[in-house]
């Protein structure tokens, strides 16, 4: 299946997008910012999904939320749970940061922390040791390997460990155009009421768009996932996990937010350009190749548990919702 992959350093797929209905759609937008739109020689473009939200929404193709763990395909990968006063409480494959995530590390409960800590001995002088460091992340969790990770903890050797991205991907539209609208909020029964306080009618601006033509990118680093070390069986793991979750989100739900809600143009029939010609395999053929994979690797990948103690703390402001139309981003690993 992916044979004719060896000797490749990229991976890339361009999938031409469309709205699911109508053409009009709504991008990712940013604090004091809104829409991202820039000018290109072949005119305006517009970021529809950021690589730091995409690299999230991959990552949700292999968790199953109405039961709380990897879709049953990838049983057996390895990931962190998280459990509060005997409930669970989030996992690594949740966290926007993987095992950096404060749940694992911040808690009173340092068992976790202390033992990668041990697995990591040896790293805090000196260069870093890229094929120690990429064992125990592929023992504790593999997602770290394909979408990024950086331990930013002091007594982990010195906040010096970090894995960039093997498997990036964004959203972006071109031959753009605002389409305006708006509407009311209408209360009937006092519409000159304090507006203030959720009362009377409240006129609204909409900005959305439409574009001549919109394009995922997906961008797999196979000389990143080679120079591991990690050996054939690990590779191969991890190179059918960064593509079906690439397919599973491409046959999935991609509606990214309210209005856009997003389908592949051409979904049988993705191919690479580059190397030119791979096709992206089915869903059903890269569940059963992944599967095997993975009990191939099972002696090198645990599921571990860890108890979050503390209480949860509020921000300051906690009280005020998120616009719905800003996207919650993580920091580039």
């Amino acid at each position: 299946m992916i044979e004719s992959l060896r000797g490749v350093n990229r991976l890339l797929f361009e999938v031409e997008l469309k709205p699911i209905q109508g053409n009009r759609f709504q991008p990712t937008g940013f604090p004091s910012l809104g829409a991202a739109t820039y000018q290109t020689a072949n005119g305006q473009k517009l970021l529809v999904e950021s690589p730091q939200s995409m690299a999230n929404r991959l990552e949700l193709t292999a968790w199953d939320s109405a039961n709380n763990q990897p879709v049953v395909p990838l049983q057996g990968i390895s990931h962190v749970t998280v459990t509060r006063k005997g409930a669970f409480l989030t996992d690594s494959m949740l966290e926007s940061h993987r095992i950096n995530s404060p749940y694992l590390l911040e808690g009173k409960d340092k068992t976790f922390f202390n033992q990668i800590k041990q697995e990591l001995g040896g790293l805090e002088e000196g260069p870093i040791d890229r094929k120690k460091l990429a064992e125990v992340l592929l023992k504790y969790d593999v997602g770290s390997l394909i979408h990024g990770v950086f331990l930013a903890k002091k007594d982990l050797a010195g906040g010096r460990l970090r894995v960039v991205r093997a498997l990036s991907s964004f959203i972006e539209a071109e031959g753009v155009e605002v389409a305006a609208s708006g509407g009311v909020k209408n209360d009937h029964v006092n519409p000159s009421g304090d507006t203030k306080s959720g009362f009377g009618n409240v006129p609204f601006a909409r900005d959305e768009y439409v574009a001549q033509r919109m394009v995922a990118y997906f961008n797999l680093d196979l000389a990143q996932i080679r120079g591991h070390g990690l050996g054939s069986d690990a590779e191969r793991l991890l190179i059918l996990l960064s593509l079906f979750k690439i397919r599973k989100l491409l046959d999935g739900d991609m509606r990214l937010r309210t209005a856009c809600d997003l389908e592949p143009i051409n979904r049988e029939n993705v191919v690479a350009t580059r190397p030119s010609g791979f096709v992206l395999p089915s869903l059903d053929s890269l569940e059963s190749a992944v599967a095997e994979a993975i009990q191939k690797c099972k002696g090198s990948m645990v599921h571990t548990t860890v108890t979050f103690e503390d209480e949860l703390k509020k921000s300051k402001d906690s009280d005020s919702p998120a616009d719905s139309n800003e996207d919650t981003e993580e920091n580039d690993e």
